[in-house]
């Protein structure tokens, strides 16, 4: 059965993995997803990730972050979804707690963070946040 969002999945598996002290999770793997894991680990919400081929088929592994036993990121949250696309110009780009967290953005020049965009002077689809 085909996954109608698979950007989600990999969010909800992040998130239900840190929600009960998993060190590691798993799941199927694709260039938009690695892009975001990129983002994801420059920014220090996750430790690394690696791609491995089982049946060939591509699978991510990620090593979540934990600070003082809690994890690192509170929230994670899609914000654009196959049925309602979400996208912001420039200068409507969002600001997640004030600097604090990250909004991952797709924009024609790749996937990257809301300052990052807002200092390329790009706008783009607003795939998800994270605090």
């Amino acid at each position: 059965m085909s996954m109608s969002d698979p950007i989600a999945d990999m969010l909800t598996r992040i998130r239900n993995g840190q929600m009960s002290d998993k060190k590691t999770v798993t799941f199927p793997s694709s260039t938009h997803k690695i892009a975001i894991l990129d983002v994801l680990v420059a920014e220090g919400y996750v430790d690394s990730y690696v791609v491995d081929a089982k049946d060939n088929k591509p699978e991510a592994t990620v090593k979540l972050r934990y600070y003082q036993g809690k994890p690192v990121i509170s929230l994670i949250k899609r914000i654009s979804r196959p049925g309602l696309r979400i996208f912001r110009g420039k200068d409507d780009l969002p600001s997640v707690l004030n600097g604090l967290g990250v909004a991952i953005i797709s924009t024609s020049k790749g996937i990257m963070t809301d300052r990052t965009a807002r200092e390329a002077g790009q706008g783009g689809e607003v795939l998800c946040i994270v605090e």
